[in-house]
């Protein structure tokens, strides 16, 4: 039985309706769109989490709700038991430190102005991380942490390959010293064979940092490599939550059930080596 203690983020019905215009110009009049719909789940520590679904499941607007780039209409997230919904000023600075994103597409999140060591510093120095001070240092162990060569920081965004820029917004998450990781269909723009290098990397920094991570992700042969439970939403709502094993190979939901057959067939025991 799992203690209180050991979970890190409680998710507890969170609710989220869009309000769409019909019409022309709107003059249709307005119509209301439920993205999530009562989502509750915990996240346990050093815990990885997949958070499945296809398209239009209500999966991305959950996980900008937790960090608040999208405000929730009802329920409540709890950051170690601290209400992070109600948080203002100083507080949600630093719980947005505690908990960072990694979004699928790193060039748009990336400033294409700043060199990859300014990048990764300004997180560093914005939440006062310990070392960045030292600039060069800091940015060295950040790339380090990442498998990036430290020759890549005079470097721009647009001068990196895919799966490089990748790993920068992941150093650049790790600069603020997150407690929660967030990956955003982080690996679903890249080809496999660069996919299964950064399935390890994400393994390693859970195994490293003690990360808790949910990994959001509409494959779910990437989910079975690495996640520990899976939870399949459909609609908004979260239709099944196991253990990544259960869920694979006995699911209980049609929807789950319509997702595994659409995708070719993946071995939960088969585990990402994190060597």
């Amino acid at each position: 039985m799992t203690s209180p203690h050991d979970v890190v983020l409680s998710v507890d019905s969170i609710t989220k309706d869009f309000r769409l215009r019909r019409g022309a110009e709107g003059r249709g009049g307005t119509t209301s769109h439920r993205a999530v719909d009562g989502v509750s789940f915990n996240l346990q520590r050093g815990e990885i989490l997949g958070l499945a679904g296809g398209s239009g499941s209500g999966k991305t607007t959950l996980a900008r709700c937790i960090i608040r780039l999208v405000e929730p209409d009802s329920g409540s997230v709890l950051l170690d038991g601290s209400d992070v919904l109600s948080l203002k000023g100083k507080e949600l600075r630093r719980m947005r430190r505690r908990i960072q994103m990694v979004f699928q597409d790193p060039y748009s999140s990336l400033n294409p102005r700043l060199s990859i060591g300014s990048a990764i510093l300004e997180v560093g120095r914005v939440h006062s991380r310990p070392g960045a001070d030292d600039g060069d240092q800091f940015v060295r162990e950040m790339l380090d942490r990442v498998q990036l060569s430290p020759a890549l920081a005079l470097r721009m965004p647009r001068e990196l390959s895919g799966g490089q820029r990748q790993r920068v917004a992941i150093a650049r998450a790790l600069a603020a010293g997150p407690d929660v990781l967030i990956a955003d269909e982080a690996v679903s723009a890249l080809d496999v064979s660069v996919q299964a290098q950064l399935l390890n990397l994400f393994s390693n920094l859970r195994d490293e940092l003690g990360l808790s991570i949910i990994f959001v992700a509409h494959q779910l042969a990437v989910l079975a490599s690495i996640a520990d439970r899976v939870a399949v939403m459909s609609a908004g709502e979260l239709v099944e939550l196991g253990t990544t094993k259960d869920v694979f190979q006995s699911p209980q939901h049609d929807y789950t059930k319509a997702l595994l057959d659409a995708h070719p067939r993946a071995d939960p025991t088969q585990r990402i080596d994190p060597r």
